[in-house]
């Protein structure tokens, strides 16, 4: 017959003092390994709620409580998982920390966020340092706007064996690991055709320097917009992540003999770099020319007039990745996952103005 609960007498205490799951199988009249299961939480499909409820009763009349430190050990599991994202002071990174840290928590796990001081992508692996010993420490990766080969000596993506699980955010599709990203091609698509609708055939871009697939979409994406269009061209001009080359490099493509009039930056932060340009040449946004960003991170409420951009769910993008890690870590593959963004049309965009 099932266990009914442990009886009205429980058995003494372990001699130590500390009751174990022995104590609470034998009480309870279940295996040891049925005990193990209850208090993992991976008894549903596998022991009746009956025999939860006995394991529960006997664990209480005991005051059991499982060694946690001891099962990790056992298990090789320490229910932490780390974050790489390329930097700390990017507002994206932070909302998608966010994100990622309450669906692990969700699940009794731990995040802990290393940020990768590569920029480019494949320089150097992030952890060709000191810290690679702490891999040991950890359950999984969640890796987020990096190339893949940096992270491949150290990680595997299928699961039990040598390395670790990984999942990719906002990284190229199709290379391995499972991906999770917001479907950025759609968001620039729908920006040019934008500025495309408003009249504009003159095209800056200031796209970064750092070779991500990010990166790249959005600038095949912006070329696919154009190449629909007839009469329409275009100069690119590539800049580092701040907004004072951003600046440098928009004044370039202001000074030009045939200068833009609208200005299409792949993030936020370009756009604020534009926007100082723009001031130095004593044009008015968007009377005299268009800027755009990327990202819709606080900057673009910020700056004035405020600025036209694509909002990207960076705290959706966390929790969904961090989702399919844990996943990967019960030994289920998921499914790679594309995000909708949202173009958010605001006052740094008008139809070009009349040709001179």
């Amino acid at each position: 017959m099932p266990p009914t609960g442990p009886p009205a007498n429980p058995a003494a205490r372990h001699p130590t003092g500390r009751p174990t799951a022995r104590d609470v199988a034998k009480l309870a009249g279940v295996s040891q390994s049925t005990v193990s299961l209850v208090h993992a939480g991976k008894w549903p499909g596998r022991v009746s709620e009956r025999t939860v409820r006995a394991v529960n009763e006997a664990s209480a009349a005991l005051g059991y409580r499982p060694n946690q430190a001891a099962r990790q050990l056992r298990l090789g599991a320490t229910r932490t998982v780390l974050l790489v994202v390329p930097a700390l002071s990017n507002p994206f990174f932070g909302a998608l920390h966010t994100g990622a840290a309450e669906a692990a928590a969700r699940r009794d796990f731990s995040v802990v966020v290393f940020p990768s001081p590569v920029e480019a992508g494949t320089e150097r692996a992030p952890f060709a340092s000191p810290f690679a010993a702490a891999h040991t420490a950890l359950d999984g990766v969640l890796a987020s706007s990096m190339a893949y080969e940096s992270l491949a000596e150290l990680l595997t993506t299928t699961g039990p064996g040598p390395g670790l699980p990984l999942v990719m955010l906002d990284s190229e599709p199709g290379t391995g690991p499972p991906t999770v990203n917001a479907d950025v091609a759609a968001g620039m698509h729908a920006l040019t055709t934008h500025l495309l609708d408003l009249g504009h055939r003159n095209f800056g871009r200031l796209v970064p320097t750092i070779d991500t697939w990010t990166f790249a979409a959005r600038e095949n994406a912006h070329r696919a917009a154009l190449d629909g269009v007839s009469g329409t061209r275009g100069t690119t001009a590539r800049t580092r992540f701040t907004v004072h080359d951003a600046a440098v490099a928009a004044l370039a493509l202001l000074d030009a003999a045939d200068p833009p009039t609208a200005l299409v930056c792949d993030d936020d932060v370009l756009a604020a770099g534009a926007y100082k340009a723009a001031r130095t040449r004593g044009l008015r946004i968007p009377e005299d020319i268009s800027v755009t960003g990327f990202d819709d991170l606080l900057i673009a409420t910020v700056v004035e007039p405020e600025l036209t951009t694509v909002r990207l769910p960076a705290h959706r993008i966390g929790a969904t990745g961090m989702s399919a890690l844990l996943d990967l870590l019960d030994g289920h593959r998921p499914d790679d996952a594309s995000l909708a963004g949202e173009l958010v049309v605001r006052a740094s965009t008008a139809p070009p103005p009349p040709a001179a």
